[in-house]
C-alpha cells in the first residue's frame, strides 16, 4: 500500500511552499494522518452508496453505507441491482440491507443518513413498480418505514425535507450520473420544460413542490442550440438547510451554470460572472460556498465565495488551480480535495488544506487502472465522518474498486 500511498521529496517539497507562500513562519499544526484503511474485501466492486461530501456514517459512526456489485467495466442500468449495505467500522463486516436498480458508480444510489434518527433511519433511490422512488429503512430491522414517489439527490440537514431531479432526463443528457428504466418522464422533446426542475419534497408526507423550474432560469443560462437540452444535476443543501445550490447545465455542448436559490423558491440567483462555468461543490456554512469554476474565466480553481456577494476568493495559494472534488470538515476547519487521474501513471492525489492559512498537507496518490474510464471511472470523492476523525474515499489503485479510510488523530 505505501508504494500507492506516499509520497517523499515532491510531496514535501509542495507542504513546505504552500505554508512559507503566505504564512511565512507560522506554524500550522496538521493532524496525524495514517496510512488509509480498506474496509471493503476484494470479492466484490464496492463504493460508498452517495456522492463526495455527503456524510455516509451512522452519528455514532458505527457503520458506512456502501454498494456493492459485480459489475465492472460497463455502465449500469436497470437490470442490475446492486446490494445496498453497512460496513461495521469495528469489525469490517459488509451487512447487506437490501437491493437497488437505482444506481450509478458516481453517486451511488444517493443515500442518506436521516437527522430525525441518526443512527437507525436512511433513504435511498430504487426503481420500483415501473419508477424511481425514494425509501426510508431502519438499517437495524431492515424495516421499510416509508416509499416516497421521488428519488431524492440532496437532504436537508434537518432529515425532514430533500430535493429530487430528474435522474431520467439526467440519463439522456449525462448518462452516468441518471438510472436506467425510464423510472420518470425525461422530457427530451422540451429544452426547458416548465413542469420539471427542482422539486422541494416533504419527507414526511410524502409531496412535492416545484420551486425551480427548467423554464425560469433559461434567461439566466448561455443560449444553446435548437437541438439542445437544458437539465440539472450536482444539488446541494446548505449547511443550514436555507439554501440550496445546483448546476444548470446543457447537451450538445456542456456549458454550466452555478445557481443558488432559498428553500422556499425565492432568491434564485447565479454565483458567478458569465464564463466561469462551475463543476463541484460545497457549503462551507450556511453563506460561504466553495464551486470549483473557471476563475476569472482564464483557470479552473477552488473558489470560496459568499452567496450574493462578488468578492471571491481562489483558494490554495496557486496549488489547487484545477477542478477537484472539495469538502469540508464538519468544524470548518479543513477542506479535503482531490485530482483527477493525471500524467502516464494516471495518479489521483488527495491533499488537507487548512482553512485558516491555505497551508496545504499531501495525504497520498493512487494509480486508476486505465480500464476505469468514462462512466465506470472510479473518482476518489472523498467525504468526512461527522466527528471529522475520518475521511473515506473509493479508489480501483490494487485493481479492484474499493472503499478505504484515512484515521485522522
Amino acid at each position: 500500500m505505501r508504494n500507492y500511498t506516499f509520497y517523499i521529496s515532491i510531496l514535501t517539497l509542495l507542504f513546505l511552499a504552500s505554508c512559507s507562500q503566505k504564512q511565512r513562519g507560522v506554524t500550522v499544526i496538521f493532524p496525524k494522518v495514517g496510512e488509509p484503511v480498506q474496509i471493503t474485501k476484494n470479492d466484490k466492486e464496492h463504493l460508498f452508496a452517495s456522492y463526495y461530501g455527503i456524510n455516509s456514517w451512522s452519528t455514532n459512526q458505527r457503520y458506512v453505507t456502501v454498494l456493492q456489485t459485480d459489475i465492472k467495466y460497463r455502465l449500469p442500468d436497470e437490470n442490475d441491482p446492486a446490494t445496498l449495505g453497512l460496513v461495521d467500522m469495528e469489525t469490517k463486516e459488509f451487512i447487506p440491507l437490501t437491493q437497488t436498480r437505482a444506481w450509478n458508480f458516481q453517486q451511488g444510489c444517493m443515500a442518506h443518513w436521516l437527522a430525525t434518527s441518526p443512527d437507525s433511519l436512511i433513504i435511498f433511490n430504487d426503481f420500483r413498480d415501473e419508477g424511481f422512488v425514494s425509501v426510508i429503512m431502519n438499517v437495524h430491522t431492515r424495516e421499510e418505514i416509508k416509499t416516497i414517489p421521488y428519488p431524492v439527490s440532496a437532504v436537508s440537514p434537518n432529515g425532514k425535507e430533500a430535493v429530487s431531479i430528474n435522474f431520467s432526463r439526467l440519463r439522456k443528457t449525462r448518462s452516468d450520473y441518471g438510472y436506467g428504466g425510464n423510472g420518470q418522464d425525461a422530457k427530451t422533446d422540451v429544452q426547458f420544460p416548465e413542469d420539471d426542475g427542482i422539486f422541494l419534497v416533504n419527507l414526511e408526507t410524502g409531496k412535492a413542490k416545484l420551486i425551480v423550474s427548467i423554464a425560469q432560469v433559461k434567461e439566466l443560462v448561455p443560449e444553446i442550440p435548437e437541438d439542445g437540452i437544458e437539465y440539472f444535476n450536482h444539488t446541494l443543501f446548505s449547511r443550514g438547510g436555507s439554501k440550496i445550490f445546483w448546476l444548470a447545465r446543457a447537451i450538445p455542448h456542456r456549458n454550466t451554470t452555478s445557481l443558488t436559490v432559498d428553500r422556499d423558491g425565492t432568491n434564485l440567483q447565479r454565483c458567478f460572472p458569465d464564463g466561469w462555468d462551475g463543476s463541484h461543490f460545497d457549503w462551507l456554512n450556511d453563506e460561504e460556498l466553495m464551486v470549483t469554476a473557471n476563475y476569472k474565466a482564464k483557470q479552473y480553481a477552488h473558489v470560496l465565495f459568499t452567496v450574493g456577494e462578488k468578492d471571491y476568493k481562489r483558494l490554495g495559494n496557486g496549488l489547487f488551480d484545477w477542478d477537484g472534488h472539495g469538502t469540508f470538515s464538519p468544524n470548518e476547519k479543513w477542506m479535503v480535495t482531490d485530482t483527477y487521474p493525471s500524467g502516464g501513471l494516471r495518479e489521483q492525489k488527495i491533499y488537507l488544506m487548512d482553512m485558516k492559512t491555505e497551508a496545504v498537507l499531501p495525504l497520498g496518490r493512487f494509480v486508476q487502472p486505465k480500464e476505469y474510464t468514462g462512466a465506470w471511472r472510479c473518482d476518489i470523492h472523498c467525504r468526512w465522518s461527522p466527528n471529522g476523525d475520518m475521511v473515506g474515499f473509493n479508489s480501483t489503485h490494487t485493481g479492484s474498486r474499493q472503499v478505504y479510510v484515512f484515521n485522522l488523530d
